[in-house]
C-alpha cells in the first residue's frame, strides 16, 4: 500500500482516447495487458493526475504489475495503491540508481552480497 510517483508526460495514451470515463479506460487498459481487473476498482483525478486503485489480486506480483501498468499511462503522475494481495508475499523493494553505482554496489544494498550482481544483470 502506498503512493507511487511516475512521469506524467510518459507512457501510453489511454485516457481520453476512447469514449467513456477515464476509470473505464484504465480498467480496459489493464485487461488489454492481460492483468486481472475483475476485483479491482480504479478512480482517476485529473486535477492531481492521480489514480487510486483498490480491490484484490491473487498475488503480490499481479498487484505490482497493475500499479506499474496504471502508472505508465500518459496523464498519470501518482498511483495510490490500496490493493490487497491474497498470497501475502512481501512487496518488491525499489532502488534508485545514482551516478557511479555499479551492479555490485546495488546487489550489496538489495541482497546483502555484491556477488549477486548477475541476478540484477539477468533481470535487465
Amino acid at each position: 500500500m502506498g503512493l507511487f510517483d511516475f512521469v506524467k508526460s510518459a507512457g501510453e495514451k489511454v485516457i481520453g482516447m476512447v469514449g467513456g470515463s477515464p476509470a473505464t479506460s484504465l480498467i480496459d487498459h489493464l485487461k488489454a495487458k492481460g492483468l486481472p481487473a475483475e476485483k479491482v476498482q480504479v478512480e482517476y483525478d485529473p486535477a492531481s493526475a492521480q489514480v487510486r486503485v483498490s480491490g484484490q489480486t491473487a498475488t503480490q506480483a499481479e498487484r505490482e504489475k497493475i500499479r506499474v501498468a496504471l502508472g505508465n499511462v500518459a496523464g498519470v503522475e501518482k498511483v495510490e495503491d490500496n490493493v490487497e494481495a491474497d498470497d501475502g508475499a512481501d512487496e518488491a523493494r525499489f532502488y534508485t540508481v545514482q551516478r557511479g553505482d555499479t551492479l555490485g554496489k546495488i546487489a550489496k544494498e538489495m541482497y546483502g552480497n555484491a556477488g549477486k550482481y548477475p541476478v540484477i544483470f539477468e533481470a535487465n
